[in-house]
């Protein structure tokens, strides 16, 4: 089989950062032929000395118009896909699928005026993709990104997050954002402390951002532990929040790559 007949490109890793001792993130080039919408993943493949291929998926945190691909990982112990793709360096060869694919992208929902976006951990990920796409800023009047982490030191991609509202391109609309981060293990000034499912019952989420959770305004993005997007969706099921499906229009959308 030629490269062309394969499923994969092989990519050059060009730059690690590391955010925590578990958190890391890697860029890498990208094959002029990748296309991909805000939100969506790719299965990443790093070769065992073995010989073996091991895959994994990872949303994009990169922009659709960046000429890079860059992703945000946890270091799982003794994790398979994890402990090889924690110990690559700059100059490593990274295997990037041909075709991305999920359903966390803003076509899951037809209308809507605020969006939330809730994220723990390296869920944020498909979030800051989405944000450096300018589709969300036209289409949304309000923008609550929800980013929950464990302690402070687990807080990522910060500069980031502050720099989004201040890009020339968007023109004025960077006032739509809001940023409410959340930290469960410690008390960290300007963070809220809770579970996102205890800030959404006791209304706690809703008064920080200054506004409500509703059918008719709110449409709402999960990512990141799949037992915390189980128990959120089951909150915000009692308010009749409901997975927006293809044949039935809601106002949740999920990935479930994990």
């Amino acid at each position: 089989m030629t490269v062309s007949e394969e499923k994969f490109t092989r990519q050059v890793l060009t730059e690690v950062r590391v955010w925590s001792p578990s958190l890391f993130s890697l860029r890498c080039t990208r094959d002029a032929g990748f296309r991909f919408r805000a939100g969506q993943f790719v299965r990443l493949g790093v070769r065992k000395a073995s010989g073996c291929i091991v895959w994994r998926a990872y949303s994009m945190v990169s922009a659709p118009h960046d000429d890079y691909l860059e992703f945000f990982s946890i270091v799982v112990p003794g994790g398979e896909f994890t402990s090889e793709l924690s110990g690559l360096a700059p100059g490593d060869e990274l295997l990037v699928e041909k075709q991305a694919t999920g359903f966390l992208t803003l076509d899951r929902f037809a209308d809507g005026r605020d969006l939330w976006l809730i994220g723990t951990g390296t869920g944020l990920a498909p979030f800051l993709s989405i944000l450096q796409d300018l589709e969300v800023w036209q289409r949304f009047e309000r923008i609550v990104l929800v980013y929950s982490a464990r302690d402070r030191g687990e807080l990522a991609y910060q500069e980031l997050i502050a720099d989004l509202p201040r890009r020339e391109w968007l023109e004025g609309a960077g006032h739509k954002l809001q940023y409410l981060p959340v930290v469960t293990r410690e008390q960290v000034p300007g963070a809220l402390h809770a579970r996102v499912t205890s800030l959404i019952e006791n209304g706690e989420l809703e008064r920080a951002a200054g506004l409500k959770l509703a059918p008719e305004h709110s449409r709402i993005m999960l990512c990141g532990n799949p037992q915390m997007i189980e128990d959120t969706r089951a909150v915000l099921r009692a308010r009749n929040l409901n997975l927006a499906l293809t044949r039935r229009p809601g106002q949740v959308a999920v990935e479930n790559y994990w």
